[in-house]
């Protein structure tokens, strides 16, 4: 019996190697039944060419890479006498997509731009199906609820046909109350403010979350959950949630939630391996500290998994993985993060896709790992921050795949690009007058990441033009090189005593030196003509004159935002000097700003920032009045720009020293209905002193404090800005403003 299955086994191998093994040459290839395609590009498709060898896995595999192209509906193959035969039968062609029923030119174009189908490519149901999918969702997304989607295909001559999408879109499904089943523990107002759906209201006519959104419901979900799980419910479960019709389109949204009982952080413990050095690991045992006890937040875990990370990155531990082991005692939570040490791995290919205007290079030139290097994860988030930083794309997303290798990585980049040129026009309004200013910038000239910028700027004194060029990655390098064309003329005789023209130019580079550390090296050079009213004082009449003025400028940048657009955490720390190369007054001044990012309170981001400038000469001279320091409008909203300080007679000198604390939060309750929409509550605090000549003028340094509200509006033409502020502390003959907006527009 055994000597049976073995005889069996061997003949089943046998005919099993000849089949695959045994092959044939092909003297003939034989293409049927294609039409629009011709018999070439269907070889091609096949990958067959005269003389090869033919095998059955062959013949499987030019029907597999036939069906793939979704050109053809039916493919046979067949070999005989030493001719390949293949017969297709292609799928029609689609001449037409029509979109019937939508009469909104807006959504037919958002319709559009995403649509899975094209015009001129083939036709079949799979596609059709899922374009059909797609443009449901799309239309419940923007609250379509009860919308009705039909399909008909009109054949045509030539193989071909027409797709019309027949859309009966009904009313828009209105949210007309939110309600929390199980919620026990917070308010539901509380709740409410947390999710993306809203309850309709009239005065919400900007928003689209007043309606009913399945997508939205989904987010709402996720919010809630992670809400509570922020705030020690651990076990918390969002059952349910459901439309309830209450009206004609009228709509109750029912969110089912779960609590339990509210969890506490227990015995918190670092499990390391034994060549770690647990001193490196500190800040994470002091962490421990602090949250024993306190209510259980996965944020918080989140954040000691990141302060891990971090701290692996910087003790070039690169090859580490950090599990979290839980254990539940009553109403505390133990946890125990391992870390164990792995294999190292290596980016194999970095791929982007999505840039047809953008080179690639410059995105490439943003990436702080490449291709052959250890991932590492800390550099792949930064890499990506870094890309949105860019502010070129409208959507940055990223994939990491396995490879065959277990040892690499395939690291995919996805961008969407978003227009880079601005229009912008500024406006201020104040008890002494008025500005206005327009510009004009590309920041991606070309799609080599090259930026143009000219603006311009008048009021009823001044005008100021600028037109510089900056290349962030000059000769394919991480180093900047700028260049900056300049001229101001500044008609200051009634209010400070003094008028002045300026032309000149910048000229430097910038790099990083360190991690997240950036070091600027320039110069500046202006030709200046001063000139003096009658009614000045002698010091001021000393000035008027021709300047020449050269300066080196260095300035630090150490930058530990989390990202540089919309920023909600992290700091930035920034000094610049100005030597005096050539000068008549060998001004040495010097700037120095500090800004902090955090969330506060409730997800509602605050910063505060503090400035110090100062401007004195090296050799005892009456700095220039035109070098003297003021106070920018942004750091002491409320006043006029220059029209705070010390004062020469009835002239505001400006002064050596200037500085300023701001104070912003973002109150976004106050406009839950669009997140394009920002309302901002800031409170400035500045001061500026200082006279290097005559000590009988005024230099009272008076700390001056303003406190308002601004709006932040990201319009569909631009962003927005509005601003209303209310001086708290100030000296008598400071001029105000209170009011102030800014337009701009992207083309």
């Amino acid at each position: 019996m055994n000597l049976f299955v073995y005889t069996i086994k061997v003949i089943i191998f046998y005919i099993f190697f000849l089949t695959c093994v045994y092959s044939e040459i092909i003297d003939k290839i034989s293409i049927n039944g294609n039409d629009r395609i011709s018999n070439k590009t269907v070889q091609m498709f096949a990958n067959i060419e005269l003389k090869d060898e033919i095998s059955n896995n062959k013949l499987n595999q030019i029907l597999k890479d036939l069906y793939e192209t979704n050109f053809f509906e039916n493919v046979k193959v067949q070999f005989e006498n030493n001719t390949l035969t293949i017969v297709v039968n292609e799928y029609p062609i689609i001449q037409n997509i029509n979109y019937n029923g939508i009469k909104s030119k807006t959504l037919l174009e958002e319709i559009n731009f995403e649509k899975l189908i094209r015009e001129k490519s083939p036709y079949n149901n799979i596609t059709i199906e899922a374009e059909k999918n797609r443009l449901d969702n799309k239309i419940k997304e923007i609250g379509y609820y009860n919308s009705k989607i039909g399909i008909t295909v009109e054949n045509l001559d030539n193989n071909l046909v027409n797709i019309n999408f027949n859309i009966e879109l009904g009313d828009k499904a209105k949210i007309k109350k939110i309600s929390f089943i199980g919620n026990k523990i917070f308010k539901d107002n509380k709740l409410k403010r947390l999710i993306a759906s809203t309850e309709y209201k009239f005065w919400k006519f900007i928003s689209g979350r007043k309606y009913l959104n399945p997508n939205l419901v989904e987010i709402d979900k996720r919010l809630l959950n992670n809400y509570y799980l922020n705030n020690g419910y651990y076990n918390v479960s969002i059952n349910s949630s459901f439309a309830k019709l209450i009206g004609n389109n009228e709509f109750e949204l029912i969110y089912n939630i779960d609590a339990k009982n509210k969890i506490y952080f227990g015995d918190l413990k670092l499990d390391l391996p034994v060549d770690f050095d647990n001193e490196n690991f500190s800040k994470i045992n002091k962490l421990f500290k602090e949250i024993k006890n306190k209510p259980y937040s996965i944020n918080t875990i989140n954040k000691i998994l990141d302060e891990i990370d971090e701290i692996t990155a910087l003790e070039q531990y690169q090859f580490i993985n950090a599990t979290v082991l839980e254990n539940i005692d009553s109403d505390k939570i133990n946890l125990t993060f391992k870390i164990n040490e792995t294999k190292k791995i290596y980016v194999k290919k970095i791929n982007i896709y999505g840039n047809s205007i953008t080179e690639e290079n410059v995105i490439r030139n943003q990436l702080e790992l490449d291709e052959g290097d250890p991932f590492n994860k800390i550099l792949f988030n930064k890499s990506i921050n870094n890309i949105k930083s860019l502010n070129f794309f409208k959507t940055v997303d990223q994939k990491i795949s396995d490879t065959d290798d277990l040892n690499t990585k395939i690291i995919d980049i996805f961008v969407e690009e978003k227009p880079t040129g601005e229009i912008s026009a500024t406006a201020g309004f104040g008890t002494s007058g008025g500005s206005i200013g327009f510009g004009i910038k590309e920041n991606n000239f070309i799609g080599k990441g090259v930026s143009l910028d000219s603006n311009f700027l008048f009021t009823q004194e001044s005008f100021k033009g600028k037109f510089s060029v900056n290349n962030p990655n000059y000769n394919n390098s991480d180093k900047s090189l700028y260049v900056s064309l300049l001229a101001t003329e500044d008609d200051n005789m009634e209010k400070f005593g003094y008028k002045s023209n300026k032309t000149g130019f910048n000229i430097g580079t910038n790099f990083e030196y360190l991690d997240n550390f950036r070091l600027g090296l320039g110069t500046s050079n202006f030709y200046e003509v001063i000139k003096t009213n009658s009614t000045a004082s002698k010091t001021q009449q000393d000035q008027k004159g021709n300047y020449w003025d050269s300066f080196l400028d260095i300035d630090f940048n150490y930058d530990k935002r989390n990202q540089k657009f919309q920023t909600s955490s992290g700091f930035l720390s920034y000094y610049a000097i100005n030597l005096p190369l050539i000068s008549e007054k060998n001004t040495l001044r010097n700037h120095y700003n500090y800004s902090n990012y955090f969330d506060l309170y409730n997800q509602n981001i605050s910063s505060i920032s503090f400035m110090l400038k100062s401007a004195n000469s090296l050799t005892n001279d009456n700095v220039k009045l035109s070098e003297r320091i003021n106070i920018p409008s942004k750091k002491l909203r409320g006043f006029e720009a220059g029209r705070v300080g010390p004062k020469d007679g009835d002239d505001f000198i400006g002064g050596n020293f200037a500085a300023a604390i701001n104070f912003s939060s973002t109150l976004p309750q106050f406009f839950e209905e669009s997140q394009n929409i920002d309302f901002l509550f800031f409170f400035d605090v500045a001061n500026i002193w200082g006279v290097d000549y005559d000590s009988a003028l005024d230099d009272e340094g008076s700390i001056r404090s303003s406190t308002g509200f601004a709006l932040d509006w990201f319009t569909p033409i631009g962003p927005l800005n509005f601003s209303l502020a209310l001086p708290i502390t100030k000296k008598n003959g400071d001029k105000t403003e209170t009011f102030r907006f800014n337009l701009g527009t992207s083309f």
